[in-house]
């Protein structure tokens, strides 16, 4: 295996990487311990962050360089549903797909699994009750708001933001009904009888972006070459992830304090598909479109089309009160140029989708990013 330290690396081939305590960090976590980073002479410092909000400033300052991160957050902190309006956070791979959840308290278990119908009837439009996101306008603040709306309940209900770390005892302790987080906290709510998941995101979207490397703009322009190296290697790791049993040895790494410090058994049954419902819930079985994080090449190409896609449902939830510059903003912080080179060096093929039209697994709605009015417009 290489080595290099970040004493013998050049200045300009050093980045410090931020990730979040979560199943989805693995690809970098990975490509670190794996060595892939060294093999390409890019010494990378993994820096934990606390929040998403503090991952955000600290790339807006300059703290850290890049990060493990929402995908759609770059997206709401230049519209200003989750900051002042900055577009300098570019999306320039995307890291997984799928592997979120949202988890209920025990007291809505005749809601079941994924059962929209049952939902319109349980009478939760008439509570005041609260549900939590891990950031305005991120991922899973997106997932909760298109679940509420899905379901026929008033998405514009009381969301707070919170840590995905402080979710579970928040949820036992009754100061919220529900959640919406990445894994592995929705394991850890069944197996401490918090709650029961009652949906998985790979069951509101099949295959959505989940989690994207984010770089901000300095180090972009400063130090491309380094940032398409550690690209490369990030890659690799996630080509290596889903190869034979190497999901179990990550999922072994991962469990380690400098990164989630959790069990193991509450890591590798949701990241190879195994879930555990709560509540006496069947138990699902995933055997493609769990966590993913390679699919070869599908995973990791940033596409225009989703970036619009959480635009408009930006614009649709009434987080916007106006348009926003849909065509200008994807242009802008999807670096699809940027992956383009890094993966032709990856002998990795790009699918040829970035504008296609898809569709939502939850309701069956169709998206066609040509047609945005028509999406805002959607009940």
């Amino acid at each position: 295996m290489p080595s290099s330290t970040h004493a013998t690396v050049r200045e300009d081939r050093k980045l410090r990487l931020g990730f979040i305590a979560l199943t989805d960090c693995a690809s970098v976590v990975m490509a670190q311990v794996l060595g892939y980073f060294a093999e390409r002479d890019v010494a990378v410092e993994l820096v934990k962050q606390n929040s998403w909000a503090a991952l955000r400033d600290n790339l807006l300052a300059g703290e850290i360089d890049c990060a493990h991160c929402l995908f759609s957050l770059p997206l709401s902190v230049a519209s200003r549903v989750g900051g002042g309006g900055n577009a300098s956070l570019r999306i320039a791979m995307v890291l997984s797909n799928n592997g979120q959840a949202i988890t209920l308290a025990n007291n809505m278990h005749k809601l079941g699994y994924a059962n929209v119908w049952r939902a319109r009837s349980s009478g939760l439009n008439a509570q005041t009750a609260t549900f939590a996101a891990t950031f305005p306008g991120g991922t899973h603040d997106t997932w909760l708001r298109y679940w509420l709306r899905a379901s026929g309940l008033n998405e514009r209900r009381l969301i707070v933001s919170i840590s995905p770390s402080q979710m579970v005892e928040n949820l036992k302790h009754g100061r919220m009904i529900g959640f919406c987080a990445g894994e592995p906290w929705n394991a850890i709510a069944v197996a401490e009888e918090a709650g029961f998941t009652h949906l998985a995101t790979q069951d509101l979207w099949r295959h959505h972006p989940e989690k994207a490397l984010v770089v901000n703009e300095p180090c972009l322009t400063g130090r491309r070459q380094a940032v398409q190296a550690a690209m490369g290697a990030i890659l690799k790791a996630s080509r290596w992830l889903e190869q034979g049993n190497n999901a179990a040895l990550a999922a072994d790494t991962l469990a380690g304090p400098e990164y989630l410090g959790c069990p193991v058994a509450r890591i590798i049954g949701r990241m190879q598909g195994r879930y555990q419902l709560g509540l006496g819930l069947a138990a699902r079985t995933y055997t493609e479109d769990h966590v993913r994080f390679f699919r070869g090449g599908l995973v990791n190409a940033p596409r225009r089309s989703h970036a619009l896609w959480f635009l408009a449902q930006y614009r649709r939830f009434g987080l916007l009160d106006r348009d926003p510059p849909y065509q200008q903003l994807a242009d802008r912080l999807i670096a699809r140029d940027l992956y383009e080179q890094v993966a032709e060096r990856e002998h990795i093929e790009v699918p040829n989708d970035d504008m296609r039209p898809f569709e939502l697994t939850l309701d069956a709605a169709q998206f066609d990013p040509y047609k945005l009015a028509d999406e805002v417009a959607r009940p």
